[in-house]
């Protein structure tokens, strides 16, 4: 077989198998998928960005999961779309590129999660010490908080990486339509067990940290309402109002990592619905997300009207 180094000029996606009656239906829901993620998600961060009344922890915290969508996806549907309309055999991509776009892909989801669990502190904070809550969730530590939630996916991703960037390949088919870690250490020459125990141990870790956070802090949510609730409805429905939406964002992420991952514990499973699996993993939160903060929070949904009737004022 033959030797690659790490610096190999080209390495070889592999397309979807799509028949020609469904071709075009899949194409034009990626590609209306990738626009309208595009258009809500930068139109949530602008709403939030320009609307002083949204300068709120909570909303700023949100912002970062549409900012961080917009990443993720713009570094795999665009090349997913010219893909599907280039022959099979010319899918080549450099061997930094590959790396480029599985860094970006897996920090993607790890960032995701770091952003919720961030704000399930902050709804923490805000439902059970709302005497302390701005003393406590200040300008400078809010920013610390998302300099950790970035700083640590990208960190903790990076050195996934750094243990196989010299490891040599012995082959250059990807078997999937885009690259990610488990693609490119596919390919290496010899087992790679730092990185396979490095990768399950950070995963397990991370994951589970977030876990835990994030019931701590709807458990002791919960327990805030129920004590409080009844003396004061208002308080209840605000609570919900504020934590639904982040508690269904999560909710949604952890289901589409689980369905990736019990995918891929089924062999007579295709290989066309594991990858088509994994591109929904991609696509669906960010489709959704936008939808759960601007149906379900009234001050977004608020800011949302408000700017749209400034754009048109004859509608005033």
């Amino acid at each position: 077989m033959e030797n690659f180094t790490f610096n190999s000029p080209t390495l070889q996606l592999e397309a979807l198998n799509i028949s020609k009656a469904f071709f075009y239906p899949v194409f034009i829901f990626l590609l209306f998928s990738y626009l309208f993620i595009i258009i809500a998600n930068v139109g949530i961060a602008a709403v939030i960005l320009l609307d002083k009344s949204l300068h709120q922890p909570m909303y700023l915290l949100f912002c970062n999961l549409p900012l961080n969508d917009l990443l993720g996806n713009s570094i795999l549907l665009p090349r997913l779309l010219l893909d599907m309309l280039r022959p099979r055999s010319e899918l080549f991509i450099s061997y930094y590129e590959c790396v480029v776009q599985a860094f970006t892909t897996h920090v993607f989801g790890t960032t995701s999660n770091t952003v919720l669990m961030i704000m399930a502190f902050d709804r923490y904070i805000a439902v059970c010490e709302p005497l302390r809550y701005h003393a406590i969730m200040t300008g400078a530590r809010l920013h610390s908080c998302l300099a950790l939630a970035w700083s640590v996916a990208v960190l903790l991703i990076a050195l996934l990486f750094i243990f196989h960037m010299n490891s040599p390949l012995c082959g250059n088919i990807i078997q999937h339509v885009y690259c990610s870690n488990r693609g490119i250490l596919n390919l290496a020459c010899g087992p790679t067990p730092l990185n396979n125990i490095y990768g399950l141990s950070m995963s397990w870790s991370l994951n589970t940290s977030i876990f835990l956070i994030i019931s701590f802090s709807y458990i002791r949510i919960l327990h805030a309402c129920v004590k409080q609730g009844a003396a004061d409805s208002g308080m209840r429905s605000k609570t919900f109002q504020t934590c639904a939406p982040h508690l269904v964002v999560y909710v949604l992420y952890q289901i589409a990592s689980v369905v990736i991952i019990v995918s891929y514990r089924f062999p007579s499973l295709s290989q066309n619905i594991k990858k088509f699996l994994s591109i929904l993993f991609i696509i669906i939160p960010p489709l959704i997300n936008p939808l759960i903060y601007g149906l379900v929070s009234k001050e977004i949904r608020a800011g949302i009207i408000k700017h749209l009737t400034f754009l048109h004022p004859s509608k005033r």
